[in-house]
């Protein structure tokens, strides 16, 4: 032992010193911003970033030189590379635009409903500039800023007034607050919703200040529960659609028209949450029926609200439709001012309602109504295009054209599955869900889904306009992979 000891410490004296040398070897950061590659990033980002990656490559390698793990000095390129790594992750924003090969056409996740080109073009053009938002052209006074979508909404949909909210989630709080607040709001059992974020139709109750009242069961709820409910401290009935489920066999519900007859019988106010909120009957077009606005205010309820960016296909927003009277009192709201929408949104919205002038020019431009009424054959022809793009682009893999089912998404249609029709890749040179992972991290994140084994890519929330890089985004992940098997096999002839 006592010969081994002035060894060992020989040893590690000379591999600190070694250290040492590897660490005093390392050029500054003020060094490395004047090489010529960093320069040129000055020139076009912003000096803190450039600043902020070099000292990040700087340190990663002086943490490696003291793990042992950098044994040998690192080139000045080599460490400008390192921070062009670090300097492209920091430039790369999280919130990015992905393509959406999963067949859920209203993907929460992926910011459920597409704009229409018209939409998009509205936003550009007043995003750059000024707009009237609260400024009335003809008088030179303030406006309100959703005048410039009420006629429009009226006109759709046969309501007399109407305003606009930042999610239909504070539409509903604002209805209830402004009309119930410390009065009973009397709602079937069967309805009381959860959807995702936890938004809980209780809470939101419990929230606005009402009181909640539920009546009847699960699965059945008739007239004479509500009617038995009323006393002189209720406010309201309400009706909220089961937007994320769907009950069925045994059940009973109650229709608007009964429950308007009834709210107004007693002086209260009838109101009916669709959340998805259809502007028309898309059953024309194969698709499962769900609860129109027009339906609703033609069965008498005083007030209507629903979502702007799920079935209607525009911005996110709440949309509140009903008697003038009551719209008034909710624009009035001191809570009003805290859920209003902006600019962008109300451009987005009001150039989306302007296709529903014509249901069946929505049905074509509106993004959400063409992708859920497209139909198997055309998704088909689609699919055999991709299929074909993607054999020559990678002919050792295997692709091949399936039909599937789909979902609407966004608590649309719940449970009514629709069908579609796939592109299947069982990947040749690693897992389908290793390539799963490899697809998201890619420069343009694809979002598939895994089914028996294979990654599908539905065709039905596929655009043509996606398929060029969708093919690049799945050949550059297997081609990394390929590297990454050769990687492997030379390390170990090395070995």
């Amino acid at each position: 032992m006592s010969n081994n000891a002035p060894r060992k410490k020989k040893a590690n004296a000379k591999g600190a010193t070694k250290k040492q040398s590897l660490l005093r070897s390392l050029p500054s950061v003020s060094h490395l911003l004047e090489h010529e590659e960093v320069r040129s990033w000055l020139e076009s980002l912003p000096r803190t970033s450039v600043v902020t990656s070099v000292q990040a490559a700087v340190h990663a390698t002086r943490r490696a030189i003291l793990a042992g793990e950098q044994t040998e000095p690192i080139a000045i390129e080599e460490l400008v590379e390192l921070a062009e790594e670090e300097l492209m992750e920091r430039s790369t924003p999280s919130l990015r635009p992905v393509i959406n090969a999963t067949g859920i056409v209203l993907h929460t996740g992926l910011g459920r409903a597409p704009l229409c080109d018209a939409a998009i073009e509205a936003i550009v053009e007043a995003a750059a500039g000024y707009c009237s938002l609260e400024y009335d052209l003809k008088t030179g006074a303030r406006g309100r800023r959703t005048d410039h979508i009420e006629e429009l909404l009226t006109t759709i949909t046969g309501a007399e007034a109407a305003t606009v909210v930042n999610n239909n989630a504070a539409a509903t709080l604002l209805i209830l607050h402004t009309f119930a607040q410390g009065k009973q709001v009397i709602v079937s059992r069967g309805q009381l919703i959860e959807i995702g974020g936890s938004f809980r139709l209780p809470d939101i109750m419990g929230a606005s200040g009402a009181i909640l009242r539920e009546v009847g069961t699960t699965n059945r709820t008739r007239l004479s529960d509500f009617q038995g409910a009323i006393d002189d401290q209720t406010a309201m009935l309400f009706r909220a659609h089961p937007s994320n489920y769907r009950v069925i066999g045994f059940t009973e519900d109650v229709e608007m028209d009964a429950l308007a007859e009834l709210a107004h019988k007693h002086k209260l106010i009838a109101v009916d949450d669709l959340g998805s909120g259809a502007l028309f009957d898309l059953s024309r077009y194969g698709l499962p029926e769900e609860p129109s606005v027009e339906r609703s205010l033609s069965g008498g309820a005083d007030l209507v609200c629903f979502s702007g960016d799920k079935l209607l296909g525009g911005p996110q927003c709440g949309i509140i439709v009903g008697r003038p009277n009551l719209i008034e009192q909710i624009d009035t709201s001191p809570l009003m001012r805290t859920y209003r929408v902006d600019k962008m949104t109300l451009l987005a919205l009001d150039a989306t309602l302007r296709c529903y002038l014509d249901p069946e020019h929505a049905a074509q431009n509106v993004p959400t109504l063409s992708m859920l009424r497209a139909t198997t054959e055309e998704l088909a022809v689609l699919a055999t295009r991709l299929s074909e793009l993607l054999k020559a682009a990678l002919p050792s893999e295997q692709f091949y054209v399936g039909s599937d089912f789909g979902y609407a998404g966004g608590g649309s249609m719940p449970g009514q599955e629709i069908q579609t029709v796939v592109v299947q890749w069982r990947p040749s040179s690693a897992s389908t869900e290793e390539m799963a992972d490899a697809l998201r991290d890619g420069d343009i994140p694809v979002i598939a889904r895994v089914r028996d084994d294979t990654l599908c890519f539905d065709l039905r929330t596929l655009r043509e306009q996606d398929f060029e890089p969708l093919v690049a985004s799945i050949t550059a992940a297997v081609w990394d992979e390929e590297a990454a098997d050769a990687s492997q096999d030379d390390v170990g002839i090395e070995e």
